[in-house]
């Protein structure tokens, strides 16, 4: 069968060929699913709003591969085409980090990022959701006309506070949570990308959301910047006893600072889950910092590149910040070889897509 022939078969997203359940597959892949079935079942999660709860596609990349020359099977699972706020990873987190506010009776959600930030987008969006008021604190100068996430965070209703700089943003969050309070309101600080053990659990879900779609995949790639997403995927990974690899590729951070906030939040998912202290001690954080570029935001050759091929062979929409330099880093192992001896490779995509309309 030709890969265009197998691409007409199995043009449902659920890879038919993996799914766990299907019938077929190894002994050994039928053992790790056995277990990962016990060890999912024992797992008690903190509660998340019952939004967006459905799981996402997961879809073989069958003209890229092609494109690409690439031996292994490559998939993605489709965070962008979740069906709330433009989708993307921070719905999956504020679902966890919103339940809580709104447990603890927060009426104002604040939140932090940059004028074009994805995380605080959805924040608006789940804020309004909830009918509570949203205070944004984002770095850099207010649009003479807003576009993209800018103009869904207006059009959400949400308070806009613009600071000079990354590093002004934490007081001025604090400042807006002191005012909150000031009217008689009760703030939820909730910090840049929802970036938190109780954010980062939100990928321990997925884990156990993807391996009702498919077996253990070789590589897990994605994007990676404040480290939450790159945090629950190692540990649902873990306890799911996968051998996966996860390989995070930065927006912004120096690896070695990305991977200290990494281990910094598997610790906290420990406590939070109820885990042996250490139990995510020995699990790998690879991160792969290569292709930022002149900086956060700021296109390369390999994004642009990136951009155009998932475009122009799956119709399937890169952002410039974070999906088109992950993908960019997909593209570039495939090219030199390093993913020959893979099975599967899954790229997830984080969403973000709005922001080719900054």
């Amino acid at each position: 069968m030709t890969r265009a022939s197998a691409w007409r078969c199995s043009i449902r997203v659920c890879i038919e060929p993996f799914a766990l359940g299907a019938g077929g597959g190894s002994s050994s892949s039928r053992r790790t699913h056995n277990y990962t079935e016990r060890v999912f079942d024992s797992l008690t999660l903190p509660p998340a709003l019952p939004l967006a709860s459905d799981a996402t596609p997961c879809e073989e990349l069958v003209n890229l591969a092609d494109a690409l020359h690439c031996t292994a099977r490559l998939l993605v699972k489709r965070d962008d085409a979740i069906r709330v706020a433009f989708g993307g990873n921070k719905v999956r987190k504020l679902r966890f980090v919103a339940a809580h506010a709104q447990s603890v009776g927060a009426d104002t959600l604040i939140t932090t990022g940059s004028v074009q930030s994805n995380h605080a987008r959805v924040t608006a969006a789940i804020a309004a959701r909830l009918r509570m008021k949203c205070i944004l604190v984002v770095n850099g100068v207010r649009p003479v006309r807003a576009t993209a996430n800018a103009l869904l965070d207006q059009l959400l209703g949400a308070e806009i506070r613009y600071v000079r700089r990354r590093e002004d943003r934490a007081a001025e969050m604090e400042r807006a949570a002191d005012d909150a309070r000031a009217r008689g309101g009760i703030p939820c600080v909730i910090p840049l990308g929802a970036s938190t053990p109780l954010g980062a659990c939100a990928f321990v879900a997925a884990i156990d959301e993807l391996r009702q779609q498919i077996d253990p995949p070789d590589v897990i790639l994605h994007s990676s910047s404040s480290g939450g997403t790159q945090a629950g995927l190692i540990a649902g990974c873990t306890l799911a006893g996968w051998p996966t690899r996860v390989l995070g590729i930065s927006a912004d951070e120096p690896s070695s600072s990305l991977q200290a906030t990494i281990r910094g939040l598997l610790t906290g998912l420990e406590t939070l889950l109820g885990c042996a202290e250490g139990r995510f001690a020995a699990a790998p954080v690879e991160i792969d910092d290569g292709f930022v570029g002149a900086g956060y935001g700021t296109p390369t050759a390999a994004s642009r590149e990136a951009i155009a091929l998932m475009a122009r062979h799956e119709a399937i929409f890169l952002d410039p910040t974070y999906t088109a330099k992950a993908m960019a880093g997909l593209i570039a192992r495939v090219r030199r070889g390093e993913f020959d001896a893979a099975r599967t490779v899954l790229f997830w995509h984080t969403g973000g897509q709005v922001g080719l309309f900054a």
